[in-house]
């Protein structure tokens, strides 16, 4: 599946796409502020595409100008989550390269994830969360609508031994409706 918006095509990870991922992968302020590790090699790259990335709504973030991939986001549906959310729930991931840092493009990305969620999966909720300390995350949450929900302590992420602190926010598809202005088109009221 490809989804679109203005500025942004998201579509699933290719084998080939790999350079670009290590690209953008490979910088120390991305990975670890998100919880994983910093990609040491082009083939670790393809390895994370064939692995993690090529499970179901998992999506490279691509520059409608350039073809190229410069992020990613996914969409992880009930126990694919990290919290513990029910089959009729959902829970967004995301990063960018820092070159498209304050452009917009996540924002944007988030807000065709939320609107595929709940028009086309039918979810009730999505969550999203950040690490304390990742504004730059949280900032795209409250401009996509999320609230806070709660903050988990002590909670593991990809780098082997660190636990860190998470602040879970939420979107009901009551209030994304309700931030729209009415029901989704052809899909009654929720």
């Amino acid at each position: 599946m490809t989804l679109e918006t203005r500025r942004l095509v998201l579509r699933p990870w290719e084998e080939g796409d790999a350079e670009d991922l290590y690209r953008y992968a490979s910088h120390p302020d991305v990975g670890p502020i998100a919880g994983w590790a910093v990609h040491a090699s082009v083939e670790y790259s393809r390895e994370i595409i064939r692995g993690v990335l090529s499970a179901p709504e998992n999506y490279a973030v691509v520059l409608k100008e350039t073809g190229r991939p410069v992020g990613s986001i996914g969409l992880m549906r009930g126990g694919a989550s990290n919290i513990s959310i029910p089959d009729t729930e959902g829970e967004i991931g995301y990063w960018i390269g820092v070159p498209y840092w304050g452009r917009g493009l996540i924002p944007e990305a988030v807000r065709e994830m939320v609107r595929h969620g709940f028009e086309g999966l039918g979810l009730e909720r999505i969550w999203c969360g950040y690490f304390e300390g990742n504004v730059k995350s949280r900032r795209v949450q409250e401009k996509c609508g999320f609230c806070y929900h709660h903050t988990a302590e002590n909670v593991p992420c990809a780098l082997e031994g660190v636990l860190r602190t998470e602040h879970i926010t939420c979107l009901s598809r009551e209030a994304w409706l309700s931030a729209r202005g009415g029901p989704v088109p052809g899909g009654g009221e929720g």
